[in-house]
Order: C-alpha cells, then structure tokens, then sequence
C-alpha cells in the first residue's frame, strides 16, 4: 500500500456507511467508494486541522471534542456542530452515569474487572444514543 492510501479512511468502512443511506437495492461503484473516501478523508482533515490551530494557539497539545465541535462552527457547518454537541453530551452523561455505579465486591479481581465492566456499560449506553445524521445537499 502507498503512503496515501495509508492516510485515506477505511474503503470498507466508507463503503458500507454509504449503503446505509441508500435503497436497499442500490449498488455503489468502486469509483463512487474512492471519491467518497477521498472527500471524507479531506473534510475530516479540513476539520481536525482548524481544531488542532486552536489548541496551539491556546498552548494545549490535544484536541478535544470540544474542539471539534468549536471547528466545525467556525468553518460554517453550524448544523452538523449542533448535531455533535448533543451527541458529545449525551456520551459524557453517559460516562458519568457509569463512573457512579457501585463496583460489585465479590469479584475476584476487583479492579481490573471493574474497568472492563466499566467501559463495557458506557459502550452499551453510548450504542443506545442515536447517531446524529448527516445530510448531504446538493446545490
């Protein structure tokens, strides 16, 4: 594989998020998956990049979802920011929710199966958050 497809998202992944939007009987051409992947791969950039200019500016070396969102509003996709704040949201009350819950003290290997049981209850909470979604408008 060549560096730049190393740096493109998953065709896979690309792939099957566009058959989700499309009629079950729709078929999606190899061309159609690439350009796509390409798009998103560079919309996803365009984003992270403006969010990473903002923390260096703020003398801060990672980038938020906080960020994210603040990227996204100040390059003019205020919709989809609006989208990912209340999904950002609702995943952290999520986590919070989990943090809270009491640890069972009859495991064996009380912290360790704490953890896992930890993140393994936010994942299922944060699989019951609807997904925001996204339209594409053609112009």
């Amino acid at each position: 594989m060549d560096d730049k497809q190393d740096q493109l998202l998953p065709i896979a992944n690309v792939g099957r998020l566009m058959k989700q939007r499309l009629p079950p009987t729709a078929r999606v051409s190899k061309e159609a998956k690439q350009r796509m992947q390409e798009c998103a791969t560079e919309f996803i950039s365009f984003v992270t990049g403006e969010a990473s200019s903002k923390c260096r500016t703020e003398n801060r070396k990672t980038v938020n979802g906080d960020d994210v969102c603040w990227a996204l509003s100040s390059l003019g996709f205020d919709d989809y920011a609006d989208a990912i704040v209340r999904y950002l949201h609702k995943y952290r009350e999520a986590e919070k929710a989990n943090q809270k819950k009491p640890i069972d003290t009859d495991k064996v290997n009380e912290d360790e199966e704490s953890s896992h049981t930890g993140s393994q209850a936010a994942q299922q909470q944060t699989d019951q958050i609807p997904e925001p979604t996204l339209e594409f408008r053609f112009l």
